[in-house]
């Protein structure tokens, strides 16, 4: 364990699992900026479930946890920040001891996660899928109390080590894009529990945990040398662990804590009753956007995430689905829709970014049916049209046939896609009616004739869009 003194003056203590490059540009600058106002009674801890990143972990542990965040505006405005905020960083072990034990101290009081969509195996009925044998071989791991790797199974072993060390209630922190992130997450902890049989831990963790619903935001590349090397031209300082985001930055968490919480709302996070407002505007205005530009980019050979908004065609496609389908069936909103869809193109046009279309369309078999299909659903129970929404999923299905004939640039990274099922809705007779036809994807819509008919159009659309921009 990596400790710095000013831990001993902390009260309390927040765990956080995953020391990725999205916690360190988000959770960790808010706490950072907490103990700069002079607010010490919380310190932050974190480490990793799996063996990810070595070379970041190893350089936290010898920059004692402090690392440099440069950040970017649209206008190429670049600031450089010291933080210093994570005051333990556990080294990976498979056992998870380190976690175990900080997660089972009575000083711990909320235990936080950054995972991906993909990472909580949930159906469409929030029903954890044991077709995933890393999930399956955790649960039988955590029967037999050995090592684990998934978010159920060490949350399931900290759980276990706290009821029995009696070190009281822990908020469960959900810091990532799952919609309801805080109660899909904690059906699928009872579910994992349920399936280990474990009664008695699952009672305490019904008794004895929260689990508050939030939503993030802010575009966090994977970093890059040149993050290094304009830090160290700009600070003097050589940081291995160094990474840049955007300027923009929010936080919104219901106030549900069990156990206590940070004061937060004295540096920007929105204390809320309800995140579902700002969760819905999130998902659907900018990370279903998100993966529209990344799609569409990588069929007309971009790279980056601004080309794609650069480009007038693809930034209508996102336009147009924001304008014509999303926004209608979030209406009304407490927040100003069009504002926001404004605010999020000009975010992604940001070219001092530079975000890969290679990161944001991963995982589209996780994020079609969490960000996209909702809006199908919203506007086809209104019997109003779907044209512009359909042209998310066709997009994903275009992508998907040059992946399956082995033309997309760069490797494809997808969690939930089961590559065999994937290859087979490509290869069908009716691509368009196999990807329709899928229910893991859809749902109840699976089959549904007015998605096959607007993929139809939809797909034929870009077809042309990608032949117009060939020519």
């Amino acid at each position: 364990m990596q400790t710095t003194s000013s831990t001993s003056a902390a009260q309390f203590t927040l765990l956080h699992l995953g020391l990725g490059s999205f916690h360190r540009a988000h959770q960790a600058v808010y706490m950072h900026q907490l103990q700069q106002s002079g607010d010490h009674r919380w310190a932050l801890a974190g480490g990793n479930i799996r063996a990810d990143m070595p070379d970041t972990i190893n350089a936290l542990i010898a920059q004692h946890g402090a690392y440099t965040l440069e950040t970017v505006t649209p206008h190429n405005e670049r600031s450089y920040t010291r933080i210093s905020s994570i005051q333990t960083v556990l080294p990976y072990t498979p056992d998870l001891k380190g976690l175990i034990a900080l997660g089972a101290d009575a000083h711990t009081r909320i235990i936080s996660f950054t995972v991906t969509e993909a990472g909580y195996y949930l159906d469409a009925k929030d029903r954890l899928d044991l077709n995933f044998a890393d999930l399956t071989a955790d649960i039988a791991a955590a029967k037999a109390s050995q090592p684990v790797s998934t978010l159920y199974g060490a949350l399931t072993a900290i759980l276990r080590a706290r009821m029995q060390a009696n070190a009281g209630p822990v908020t469960l922190l959900n810091c990532d894009n799952l919609r309801h992130n805080g109660d899909r997450a904690r059906t699928g902890l009872a579910q994992f529990i349920t399936l280990v049989g474990d009664t008695a831990l699952l009672e305490w963790v019904k008794a004895n945990t929260s689990s508050p619903n939030a939503m993030v935001d802010r575009i966090t590349p994977r970093p890059t040398a040149a993050v290094r090397e304009r830090v160290k031209a700009a600070t003097g300082v050589d940081d291995a662990a160094a990474l840049m985001g955007e300027r923009f930055i929010q936080w919104v968490i219901e106030d549900n804590f069990i156990a206590g919480r940070p004061a937060w709302e004295t540096v920007g996070v929105e204390m809320v009753d309800s995140v579902q407002a700002y969760e819905e505007a999130k998902i659907r205005l900018l990370n279903a956007t998100h993966s529209c530009i990344a799609w569409a980019g990588t069929l007309v050979g971009y790279t980056y995430i601004h080309e794609g908004v650069s480009d007038p065609v693809i930034r209508q496609f996102a336009f147009d689905y924001v304008t014509d389908d999303a926004i209608p069936v979030l209406s009304p909103s407490p927040i100003d829709l069009a504002k926001y869809r404004d605010v999020v193109l000009d975010r992604f046009g940001n070219p001092a970014i530079l975000d890969t279309n290679q990161r944001v369309a991963m995982d589209g078999f996780a994020k079609l049916p969490a960000m996209i299909a909702p809006t199908l659903h919203d506007r086809l129970k209104r019997n109003e049209p779907i044209a512009s929404v359909a042209m998310l999923p066709a997009l994903f299905l275009v992508y998907l046939q040059r992946w399956h004939a082995g033309q997309i640039p760069y490797a494809y990274q997808d969690q939930a896609m089961d590559p065999a099922v994937a290859h087979a809705i490509c290869e069908a007779a009716d691509p368009v009616a196999a990807f329709c036809a899928d229910v893991p994807l859809w749902g109840p819509l699976a089959g549904d004739q007015r998605l096959v008919q607007a993929m139809r159009k939809a797909v034929t659309r870009i077809n042309l869009f990608i032949r117009n921009h060939q020519a």
